[in-house]
């Protein structure tokens, strides 16, 4: 029989995201206690004004625009700026059915190749493979926050031929949980090469304990800024996403419209209609109570994973920890974590899926396994937020910390 798949796509497996997460239910059904830290997904319900608009916009039946409805682009770009004292306006933004397409749609438009800093995001080099874009690793360290320095960004770019470069960037960060502090130092960089950028900010109205900073401030002309619903807003299912295009990248951005009308068309009428009120209303109560739960609830697992054995870093945005067991000899973070799931029930991703050494044993944890309408409904308006609290809203969090701090010591 004739090969009926693409060799890139043949090398491809599923996402290791996905995949941890149905392996975990998978599990929870044959009766296993699972301790759910593998997936990343908010916990939160959706504000309940974005609720009633989609409510109210259920009857939205027609197709929209590809690029998204005017009124949403427009409330988007007004919160960029506002946020990020950016200056876009309605025409540089395209709406997508979350940004995971349109970072595919952009792999495919692009004629160059991707620099990904060590660790990144699951699916940006699978993407590349199915895009045929060669990838270029660059590996950092705890000591640089997870994100390269100046020095080993120039360095990687010296040593490739060609020089059409797309640099991806993530802060904060998945699966470091840090924020990038040397964004002047990158831009330098990024400007003396005319890299493009771009920017996954998807979890930066989850920075913890400071004003979250765009690259897009330092380089406007030269980084593509993405992001969405589905972190802040807890909308992953909803599938909205965007990316903000800057004029001086007008060619990407059109052939990118055209991917677009080729692939998805519009995204769905209600859900856009409702995602002009999550850009235009003000939810600046419901975010400081979420940002208030993750940042206390990921301080709790910090405070009680960190020993002499596990090297751990305290977060300071979105839902995740890196954690780092320095006494754990095994093959690969991928057979430790076998290891951890089969003795603890506790669901972790192996750092080798981030583009981490194999050797390093290193893991991502997710601190979301817990109920998130519970704990937001009384922490809203509330000062209190205490040890009790979480054992009485998260006691996943509380039993599968411990348990893998156990499992830590009992090697």
């Amino acid at each position: 029989m004739n090969k009926i798949i693409k060799e890139q796509i043949n090398r491809l497996k599923p996402s290791a995201t996905l995949a941890i997460n149905e392996e975990s239910n998978k599990l929870k059904k044959s009766g296993k206690k699972v301790y759910k830290f593998g997936f990343g997904q908010s916990p939160f319900p959706v504000p309940e004004s974005i609720v009633s608009a989609l409510k109210n916009n259920a009857n939205k039946n027609t197709y929209l625009p590809m690029q998204g409805l005017e009124e949403l682009r427009s409330a988007i770009a007004n919160q960029l700026n506002q946020s990020n004292n950016n200056d876009f306006v309605a025409e540089d933004i395209i709406v997508g059915p979350g940004t995971k397409e349109l970072m595919l749609l952009t792999q495919i438009a692009f004629a160059g190749e991707i620099l990904l800093p060590a660790p990144s995001w699951v699916s940006y080099q699978p993407q590349a493979v199915i895009a045929k874009n060669k990838v270029h690793w660059i590996q950092t360290s705890s000591s640089s926050n997870w994100f390269p320095t100046a020095e080993q960004l120039e360095n990687k770019i010296k040593s490739i031929k060609n020089q059409n470069l797309m640099l991806f960037m993530n802060s904060p960060n998945n699966p470091s949980g840090m924020v990038c502090k040397n964004l002047q130092e990158i831009t330098e960089v990024a400007k003396k090469y005319k890299l493009i950028i771009l920017s996954d900010e998807i979890y930066s109205r989850l920075t913890f304990d400071s004003q979250y900073k765009s690259i897009s401030n330092f380089y406007p002309e030269g980084t593509i800024v993405s992001t969405g619903l589905s972190k802040w807003c807890g909308a992953g299912g909803w599938r909205l996403g965007f990316f903000a295009i800057p004029k001086q990248l007008e060619e990407l951005k059109n052939s990118l419209k055209i991917l677009c009308s080729e692939s998805f068309t519009s995204v769905s009428a209600p859900i856009q209609y409702a995602a002009v009120e999550a850009y235009k209303g003000d939810h600046s109560a419901y975010l400081n109570a979420v940002r208030k739960i993750l940042s206390f609830t990921g301080n709790y697992v910090y405070e009680n994973l960190k020993s002499n054995v596990i090297n751990i870093a305290k977060p300071e945005g979105g839902f995740y920890l890196f954690p780092e067991f320095t006494n754990a000899k095994f093959s690969s973070s991928q057979e430790m974590c076998k290891d951890i799931l089969n003795k603890t029930g506790v669901a972790l991703l192996p750092g080798s899926d981030f583009g981490v050494d194999s050797k390093k044993m290193l893991a991502r944890l997710s601190y979301t396994d817990f109920d998130g309408s519970s704990l937001l409904s009384n922490t809203i308006g509330s000062k209190k937020l205490d040890h009790a609290t979480i054992k009485k809203y998260a006691p996943n969090i509380v039993e599968g910390v411990a348990k893998l701090k156990d499992w830590s010591k009992s090697l």
